[in-house]
C-alpha cells in the first residue's frame, strides 16, 4: 500500500490507514559526513531534475455535462484534502503541425501531421510525436527557429497545459487545465501523478495504480459529473525502454489528448 503521502490532520485520521504518512528519504549518515551539506544539495537538485515515473489522467464528463472552472476548483480541493502542498506553476504546450502544401491531394512520402510538445522542466528541448509511424523524437529547442524559416510545416492548433503543482511526500501532482493558445476557454482537465523515488515504469506501476485508486475515491466523494480516465500508453510501440524519460511523458500527453478529443466528440 502507498505509504508516501503527507500525514493527514486529526480531522482526516480515517484516511491514515489507507494513505499512510509521508517519509522523505534521507541520505545515510556516512554520506552526510563524507560529502557535507553542499554535495547533498547537488544530489537533491539532480533528483528533482530527473523525470521519474509518471501517469497522466484526463477528466471525462458524464454525457450531457461539460468541463468548467467549478469542476477544476473542486479537483484542486481534492488534492488539498490529501495534504498536497502547492509547489509552483506548471506549463506544457502541444502543437499540431501539418505540411505546408499548395495541393493537399498530392501523394507525399513524409508525415501528413505530427505533434510538437514543449515541457517547462526541459526548456532547451522539444519533442515530436509522429503517431502514424509510432515515432517519438527529442530535439534541441532551436529546431523551432529552423522550422519557422523553412516553412515546410505550419502550426494548425496549439494547446496549453497549465496549472498548479503539488507535493505529497514521495508523490507530485499537477492539476492541469487544457486551453487553446492565446485563449482562456477551458477544453479539458488533466492530472499528472508522479512517483519520485523510482524511474522504472514496471516497478512503479503498482504503487502509482494504488495511488490512483485512492485519488479516484477522494474525487468520488465530491459527486462530480464525471470521472478520471487513464489512457494506457504503449511505450514499446515507440521503442521506449523501462526507464522513464521525457519521451515517455510526450507519448502520454499524446495519448491523453487523443482521449480528450474522442470524449468531446462523443458528447457532441
Amino acid at each position: 500500500m502507498v505509504a508516501s503521502l503527507a500525514a493527514a490532520p486529526a480531522s482526516q485520521n480515517h484516511n491514515r490507514s489507507r494513505v499512510g504518512v509521508a517519509r522523505r528519504r534521507r541520505a545515510p549518515p556516512s554520506l552526510q559526513s563524507a560529502f557535507g551539506e553542499a554535495s547533498l544539495l547537488v544530489i537533491s537538485l539532480l533528483h528533482c531534475y530527473l523525470r521519474t515515473s509518471l501517469s497522466i489522467l484526463h477528466w471525462q464528463p458524464n454525457q450531457g455535462s461539460a468541463v468548467n472552472s467549478q469542476i477544476l476548483n473542486e479537483i484542486s480541493q481534492c488534492v488539498e484534502t490529501l495534504n498536497g502542498i502547492k509547489d509552483g506553476r506548471w506549463k506544457a504546450t502541444l502543437t499540431f503541425y501539418r505540411p505546408n502544401l499548395r495541393d493537399q491531394s498530392i501523394p507525399i512520402d513524409f508525415p501528413r501531421d505530427f505533434l510538437g510538445i514543449s515541457l517547462m522542466e526541459h526548456p532547451n528541448k522539444y519533442y515530436f510525436i509522429i503517431r502514424g509511424q509510432k515515432i517519438v523524437l527529442e530535439a534541441d529547442s532551436s529546431i523551432l527557429t529552423i522550422m519557422e524559416k523553412l516553412q515546410s510545416y505550419k502550426s494548425k492548433v496549439a494547446l496549453n497545459f497549465e496549472g498548479v503543482q503539488y507535493k505529497l511526500g514521495d508523490f507530485q501532482m499537477r492539476v492541469i487545465k487544457v486551453v487553446p493558445n492565446q485563449a482562456e476557454n477551458l477544453r479539458g482537465i488533466m492530472i499528472e501523478i508522479e512517483y519520485l523515488p523510482i524511474s522504472s515504469v514496471q516497478k512503479s506501476k503498482q504503487i502509482i495504480d494504488e495511488f490512483v485508486d485512492i485519488w479516484k475515491e477522494v474525487v468520488s466523494k465530491k459527486s462530480l459529473a464525471g470521472q478520471f480516465m487513464h489512457a494506457e500508453p504503449y511505450y514499446a510501440e515507440y521503442g521506449l525502454s523501462d526507464g522513464y524519460t521525457p519521451q515517455h511523458t510526450a507519448v502520454q500527453y499524446a495519448a491523453a489528448l487523443a482521449q480528450l478529443i474522442a470524449s468531446a466528440q462523443l458528447r457532441s
